[in-house]
């Protein structure tokens, strides 16, 4: 049996397909098959919007901080699947929703994307995981190339405009002090907040 939701601390994460245009050296995925207390995230193939709101069912939702969308993979992968499962979250009460992503859906799309989580989308993770293009092409190595690293700098500024909240995040085993701090800059240059993210950690 697929595992398209899990709880994670006191959230509720949507894990609804395992394609991703990148391929980090520090991902869980090349390691282990789950987080949290999740059966494998590996699907057997993506689930359908049905079947993601029905697995939501399962959950009381009132009684969880948030809804994220996050799994072994990038959930901006399926955009339009994820913002019907949104619209559905919503109009079943005032959950807050959080998208985990490593904010290059403008190139997975070849379009600007983040207006179009305006009102569905409480929180935006992005992972920012470099301070240059250079060592974010060794870090993260996106098969979109160089041009990867602006790209998403460019998304999480526009996020900034129709989003509530929007987070970048640096793992904390793979960068050092100096490398934290000059993060924290760029997270302020483009309006989001900067998090240190423990390994392991959603």
């Amino acid at each position: 049996m697929m595992t398209i939701t899990y709880k994670g601390r006191n959230s509720i994460y949507v894990n609804m397909t395992n394609r991703c245009p990148c391929s980090c050296t520090f991902c869980l995925r090349h390691n282990k098959d789950h987080v949290f207390n999740a059966d494998s995230l590996w699907l057997e193939r993506e689930p359908s919007v049905k079947e993601v709101c029905d697995s939501i069912d399962a959950w009381d939702l009132s009684q969880y901080d948030e809804v994220v969308f996050c799994g072994y993979g990038e959930p901006m992968e399926r955009l339009d699947a994820l913002l019907e499962v949104a619209a559905y979250i919503k109009g079943k009460g005032n959950t807050k929703i959080r998208i985990n992503t490593n904010g290059l859906a403008d190139l997975i799309y070849g379009k600007k994307t983040a207006h179009r989580l305006k009102g569905l989308i409480d929180t935006v993770s992005i992972s920012l995981n470099a301070t240059n293009k250079e060592d974010y092409f060794k870090v993260v190595r996106p098969k979109f190339g160089i041009k990867s690293y602006d790209a998403m700098l460019s998304f999480t500024k526009d996020c900034v405009e129709y989003v509530p909240e929007v987070v970048m995040t640096v793992v904390d085993v793979v960068t050092t002090k100096e490398e934290q701090e000059l993060s924290r800059k760029i997270c302020e240059s483009v309006g989001a907040t900067f998090r240190i993210r423990p390994y392991e950690s959603n």
